[in-house]
């Protein structure tokens, strides 16, 4: 079956079958399901968490999960084991090129680089990020991650994201989030693909609270979409691939695992089109926190503190007077590393390009760089559209410990500190 359709809701009980029929009526788990199909439970959540934070879905498929071969463990390459948790690592702010993109054929799990991660896995706090280059769509191999969920966000060229529960179709611009436990499969509509990825251990990433807000702004859960049923009924040779305890393992297969023929639940995979988010900005003077740009929040235990936030900083209107509208200076007790999709990042328009990333960890000074000081300084302000601009950060209470790749690669920006040289003494103190 192939459908690429969406229905719409953040967090929603849906209910999705490929073939009429299949999804039971007043009960979840019958004693049989129709045409001869499994029942099985997907649980997201501790059973006992509470009603409105309980995650979980019922599939209805052809196999159960438990048909499969003994996992063993692989080199995970430059994905999972290249981090430098226990080791001195330096607070000295740090910037990279984007990753080239492969010579030989190399799909999404392969072309997944682990760039820095925080927390514990075995304890779910923390997170790690990851960058792709890839150029070649996951043929019989597919992948879950009992670590963390995964959040997707292309830089350059579509991801086609066939899940359990239907497939998602990503452009640069949009993000997807792959739920921990959710078996899946990377196919490459065009010839290369690049972007970052979000590997969340902590509590599911969810809309953020509102405040003073209100009940409207930032992003609205009618804009995030979920799949429909839709699966594959194939047998032959595959590979199931795991992210378990930090370790990569595979497991030999003799059927696709996607085939769930109809759910119901709200433990789903979903997309978001990050143009859909509601800036909210000064209309008058000074410059707002840096969290009213957030998309999606994972709790920690500490209220108010983030395991890791979901920022981006889009398009958008800016009108203070008698303002520094740029980032400020600061350093932050909350640790900070950013990414570009598209256009310019208004605080470091050179060095800081698509593809790349930055990484500014707790307490670590950061701010615009020399040239972007002088400009937003001494403008004539005025209202100013920043256009065709997409920035992202991934925002965490826990110190981001670079891997081992991110320290020693030719692709660490070595003169990154000069871009604030320039930067000096303007007063007239004696």
């Amino acid at each position: 079956m192939n459908t690429l359709n969406y229905q719409t809701g953040f967090g929603n009980h849906f209910a999705s079958e490929a073939k009429s029929g299949v999804l039971p009526k007043g009960q979840n788990s019958p004693q049989q399901v129709a045409y001869g199909l499994y029942a099985e439970q997907l649980s997201g959540t501790a059973f006992t968490a509470p009603r409105a934070s309980n995650l979980r879905s019922w599939l209805y498929r052809i196999r159960p999960s438990v048909l499969h071969g003994e996992f063993t463990q692989i080199d995970p390459g430059l994905f999972t084991e290249t981090t430098t948790h226990g080791s001195a690592q330096p607070p000295t702010q740090l910037r990279w090129d984007p990753l080239p993109y492969p010579s030989k054929p190399t799909d999404f799990l392969q072309g997944l680089i682990t760039m820095a991660s925080n927390g514990n896995v075995t304890q779910q706090i923390g997170a790690a990020i990851h960058h792709y280059a890839i150029n070649n769509s996951m043929q019989n191999n597919y992948f879950y991650n009992a670590d963390g969920e995964i959040l997707i966000a292309p830089e350059a060229g579509d991801l086609l994201l066939a899940t359990e529960l239907g497939k998602l179709l990503i452009a640069p611009g949009e993000i997807a989030v792959i739920p921990r436990g959710i078996k899946f499969q990377v196919k490459l509509p065009g010839k290369t693909a690049r972007g970052y990825v979000l590997e969340n251990y902590g509590s599911a990433l969810r809309l953020p609270e509102l405040g003073p807000i209100g009940a409207n702004g930032l992003a609205n859960p009618r804009d995030f979409q979920a799949p429909t049923a839709c699966y594959e009924h194939k047998t032959g040779d595959f590979t199931l691939f795991c992210k378990y305890q930090g370790h990569l393992w595979q497991a030999q297969l003799d059927h696709s695992p996607l085939d769930v023929v109809a759910w119901h639940g709200n433990y789903t995979p979903y997309k978001y089109n990050l143009a859909h988010f509601n800036v909210i900005n000064t209309v008058s003077f000074d410059h707002p926190d840096p969290s009213i740009f957030t998309v999606l929040h994972s709790p920690s235990t500490t209220p108010g503190v983030a395991n890791v936030d979901f920022v981006i900083f889009p398009s958008r209107w800016m009108v203070a007077e008698h303002t520094f509208r740029p980032p400020y200076y600061h350093r932050n007790v909350m640790s900070e590393y950013m990414g570009l999709i598209k256009g310019s990042y208004d605080a470091k328009p050179g060095g800081f390009v698509p593809g790349g990333a930055s990484l500014h960890n707790c307490m670590s000074a950061h701010g615009p760089d020399a040239d972007a000081y002088k400009k937003a300084s001494t403008a004539k302000l005025k209202a100013e559209f920043y256009a065709e601009t997409l920035a992202i950060m991934f925002e965490s209470r826990y110190v981001w410990q670079p891997s081992i790749f991110a320290l020693t690669t030719k692709l660490r920006q070595s003169n990154y500190l000069n871009c604030w040289d320039k930067l000096k003494i303007t007063n007239k103190l004696k």
